[in-house]
């Protein structure tokens, strides 16, 4: 069906079914999932790539500033599996929640991520908490 269906009466263009605000989310949750893939991805460089020059992550009482320091930081983490939970906020500041397990005192524990990115997309900041 094309074109005009009855006579007279023409077609009515249907929105789109996702919204700018379903839109921003779908990005968020695909930047959520990216990260938490990265991170478990043998490709290091996967998920530093994430990341910008200057970031800095804040995990576990200490603070990692720039790229080099989140390299070292990164290497200390054991092996983990991430399930993704819930994801909200906007492009440039969003939040996860993951369960993350393995082999670790506490496992599994309940960690919240919060992301703020730049424009292009890089973290600029990671804070991690309980």
């Amino acid at each position: 069906m094309s074109g005009t269906d009855l006579v007279g009466v023409p077609d009515i263009p249907i929105p789109s079914p996702t919204t700018p605000q379903e839109k921003t989310m779908q990005n968020i949750q695909r930047f959520a999932e990216e990260y938490f893939e990265a991170a478990v991805d043998p490709d290091r460089e996967r998920y530093f790539s994430l990341f910008g020059d200057d970031v800095v992550v804040h995990d576990d009482g200490r603070s990692h500033h720039g790229l080099t320091a989140v390299r070292r930081w990164r290497a200390e983490v054991p092996s983990v599996r991430y399930d993704l939970r819930e994801v909200t906020g906007t492009a440039t500041a969003c939040k996860a929640v993951a369960a993350v397990s393995g082999d670790f005192p506490g496992s599994p524990v309940t960690l919240r991520f919060a992301f703020t990115r730049d424009v292009q997309g890089k973290i600029t900041q990671l804070d991690i908490e309980p």
